[in-house]
C-alpha cells in the first residue's frame, strides 16, 4: 500500500518562510505542497499585503486561525483581554510563549490532526537556513510531523534569500524597513526603537498595545509586567526625553555596526549601508531574538 504523505509549508509572513515557499517551487515542483499562514487576527498590515503577494505566485494559501479556539468579541474577533484573563493577566513574554501556543500552534495542529486523521504522514519544510543553528527558535509539536530543512539541505544562507525573492518578482516586505519581523503589532521581541516605529508607522496598533498592557495586574502576585518589561509601559516611549534616549543609543549602536561591517569589508562599495532586518544583530542577539520561527521566519 502506498504511503500517504502531506507536504506542509507554514508562512509567517517572514523573509525566509517565504523564499523558502518560493524555492520548493523552483527546485521540487513535483511535490505537492499545502501551503498555510496561521493569522492571528494582530497582524501587520504590511505582513497581510505581502501574503497577498506571495499567494499570486504560490497558489491557494490556507489561512488558519485561533477563532475556533478561544473567545472571540461580538464582531467575530479575536479578544485578547478574554485569553489574558485566562492567562492570569499576565501578558506573554519570553519566558512564556503563549500567545504561540495559543494563536499559532493550537491552530496549525487542529489543521494537520485532520490529515492525521485520513491516514497521512505529515512533512513540514521550515526555512531554517544553512549559515543559523537548526533548531533556533523551534517549537516541537507532539504529532507525528516530520520537519524538513532544504536550506540546510542545499546550502542556502542570508544572502540568496533576497535573490530568490528578487527572481520571482518581489522585495522584502515592507515592514522590514523599520522592523526585523513579521509576528503580531504587539510582539515582545520587538526592541524599543521598534516599539518607537510601530508609534510612528501605526498609531492605532500602538495605542491597542497600549490598552492591552493595562489590564488588571495579576491577581495570583499583584504584581504588573509591560510589553518592555518589568517597569517600562508602553506610555514611557510618549516622554520626549526617553524616546530621544533610546533613538540616540540606537543610533549609537548602528554606527558601531556600520563600522563593524566596514571593517570585515561585507558591504563592497556601499559604505554605512545596513538594513531593519539586521537589527538583532546591530544589539548582539541571536537572529530572531530567540522566537519561534513559526512567528518571525
Amino acid at each position: 500500500m502506498t504511503e500517504r504523505i502531506k507536504h506542509v509549508l507554514g508562512l509567517s509572513g517572514g523573509k525566509d518562510s517565504s523564499a523558502l515557499a518560493l524555492y520548493m517551487k523552483e527546485t521540487r515542483p513535483d511535490l505537492d505542497i499545502d501551503y498555510f499562514f496561521t493569522d492571528t487576527g494582530y497582524e501587520l498590515p504590511e505582513t497581510n499585503d505581502f501574503i497577498d503577494k506571495l499567494e499570486e505566485r504560490l497558489g491557494y494559501i490556507h489561512r488558519l486561525n485561533a477563532r475556533s479556539l478561544n473567545d472571540i468579541d461580538g464582531r467575530g474577533e479575536l479578544d485578547f483581554r478574554s485569553m489574558l484573563k485566562k492567562h492570569q493577566n499576565f501578558l506573554p513574554s519570553q519566558r512564556d510563549r503563549w500567545c504561540t501556543v495559543q494563536l499559532k500552534l493550537k491552530p496549525f495542529e487542529q489543521w494537520a490532526d485532520d490529515f492525521i486523521k485520513e491516514g497521512y504522514r505529515i512533512v513540514n519544510y521550515v526555512g531554517i537556513r544553512a549559515d543559523e543553528p537548526s533548531r533556533t527558535g523551534l517549537l516541537t509539536i507532539d504529532k507525528p510531523i516530520a520537519t524538513v530543512m532544504p536550506f540546510r539541505e542545499d546550502g542556502i544562507v542570508k544572502s540568496d534569500i533576497e535573490n530568490i525573492l528578487q527572481r520571482n518578482g518581489l522585495d522584502l516586505p515592507d515592514y522590514y524597513s523599520w522592523r526585523s519581523r513579521s509576528g503580531c503589532s504587539f510582539c515582545f521581541y520587538q526592541k524599543k526603537i521598534e516599539w518607537i516605529r510601530l508609534k510612528e508607522k501605526h498609531p492605532d496598533l500602538f495605542e491597542q498595545a497600549k490598552k492591552f498592557e493595562k489590564g488588571e495586574d495579576n491577581n495570583v502576585t499583584g504584581e504588573r509586567f509591560y510589553w518592555m518589561g518589568k517597569g517600562e509601559p508602553l506610555e514611557t516611549l510618549e516622554d520626549p526625553k526617553r524616546r530621544a534616549q533610546i533613538i540616540e543609543n540606537h543610533e549609537k549602536k548602528v554606527e558601531r555596526f556600520k563600522k563593524k561591517k566596514r571593517r570585515n569589508a561585507l558591504l563592497g562599495d556601499i559604505e554605512g549601508v545596513y538594513e531593519a532586518n539586521d537589527i538583532d544583530e546591530i544589539y548582539d542577539d541571536i537572529e530572531g531574538g530567540g522566537a519561534c520561527i513559526t512567528c518571525y521566519k
